[in-house]
């Protein structure tokens, strides 16, 4: 990112938009090929994810405020979302998630990589399968998924209760 670009982004508050010029200096910093001069850009500032090395305060376990399933499966509407159709165990989804276990360490994200990943619901955990269902386009939510419905056990896989934060971004039916 160019580094007057993250000094703007930095400075502006969810929802806001700004037109700004961004001296040669803040902007290509000299890099060869790049243009000269003053760089003017529309910034909107959409939403700020956490950084998902950190983990959220209640991932040891799920708060007073979560849903409890049934299953086991506990969930928090985090971000409410846009679309009607709800996934089926068939369709494909498009999601961003994070995963931690209990104590906090996180054991994979997709955030990290930049890009969202395409999978079939019913090829997923059984924790996943009963909550994507549950969500709409857009929506974030998330999940505190007992071994039973994660990896129950698996060799190589993370143990104990895990918590994931997945955001649907897109469904295929």
């Amino acid at each position: 990112m160019l580094p007057g670009m993250r000094e703007s982004l930095q400075a502006m508050t969810v929802g806001e938009q700004r037109r700004v010029w961004i001296s040669e200096a803040l902007a290509f910093a000299g890099a060869k090929g790049r243009p000269a001069g003053t760089v003017v850009m529309d910034l909107e500032l959409l939403e700020v994810v956490p950084d998902p090395r950190h983990p959220p305060a209640d991932v040891a376990a799920p708060p007073e405020d979560a849903t409890l399933l049934r299953s086991g499966l506990a969930f928090k509407v985090l971000k409410p979302g846009t679309g009607k159709t709800h996934p089926a165990r068939s369709s494909w989804v498009s999601i961003h998630y994070t995963g931690w276990t209990t104590d906090g360490k996180m054991f994979e994200s997709s955030l990290t990589k930049g890009n969202p990943v395409q999978l079939q619901v019913k090829d997923t955990v059984e924790g996943w399968i009963e909550g994507l269902q549950l969500m709409v386009v857009g929506e974030r939510r998330r999940f505190w998924i007992p071994e039973k419905l994660a990896y129950q056990g698996a060799r190589d896989m993370p143990q104990g209760m895990l918590v994931f934060e997945v955001e649907l971004v897109g469904i295929s039916q």
